[in-house]
């Protein structure tokens, strides 16, 4: 059996790392997220873009460490709100921000916002950082929908139970797992880092 090659995922949200983890099995990497990872850092995500943030992120965090780490930097991007909450995602609605309350400030700000203007695109950025700093590969992809106007379905976190993705008439909330791995931002961006990644693999440039 070949060996399986160890990677940290730059993020202690577990949810994240389970959709990762499931995406990568297929190479016969081994994901762990930071929660994982004794001695993992806080990298401030400080940049003004996603990809600014996933870089920063993977490259600070695989020097650390000491080890091979995929970090991404993801959104909503709202059109009617300017691109916002972008970067600020997470912390949309405050330092202590939640998904219940950056999901309300989204709703408050979108009040009297008709569906056409209702338009938003998830963006995800990955990069790949080998254990000497070095960004070996990376990727992005982008999953266009709209926002609803109350929440819908408890599957999914962050903004999932707004985010609606017109064709199927479903929020990724109520999309079961199975689903959203294949039509996500994530999900897509993942496909493009796939070819990357198994290049390294068959190139041997990839060791633990």
């Amino acid at each position: 059996m070949a060996k399986k090659r160890l990677l940290v995922l730059g993020t202690h949200n577990k949810k994240k790392g389970a959709e990762m983890a499931t995406l990568l099995e297929p190479l016969g990497i081994e994901l762990q997220t930071l929660a994982q990872s004794p001695g993992a850092i806080e990298v401030e995500e400080d940049a003004d873009s996603f990809s600014g943030n996933a870089e920063k992120k993977a490259i600070e965090q695989a020097v650390n460490l000491g080890m091979w780490v995929l970090a991404e930097d993801s959104g909503l991007c709202v059109d009617a709100l300017a691109g916002a909450p972008g970067v600020y995602s997470a912390r949309f609605s405050g330092p202590e921000a939640t998904d219940e309350s950056n999901n309300q400030l989204l709703l408050e700000k979108l009040a009297d916002a008709a569906d056409a203007r209702r338009t938003a695109h998830y963006v995800c950025c990955m990069r790949l950082a080998s254990p000497s700093g070095e960004i070996m590969a990376a990727s992005e992809g982008i999953c266009r929908g709209r926002i609803v106007y109350q929440e819908r379905g408890s599957g999914g976190f962050g903004y999932d139970p707004l985010f609606e993705l017109i064709e199927y008439r479903r929020t990724f909330g109520e999309m079961g797992g199975a689903v959203k791995s294949v039509l996500s931002h994530r999900a897509r961006a993942s496909r493009r880092l796939m070819p990357q990644l198994r290049q390294l693999l068959i190139a041997g440039k990839w060791a633990n």
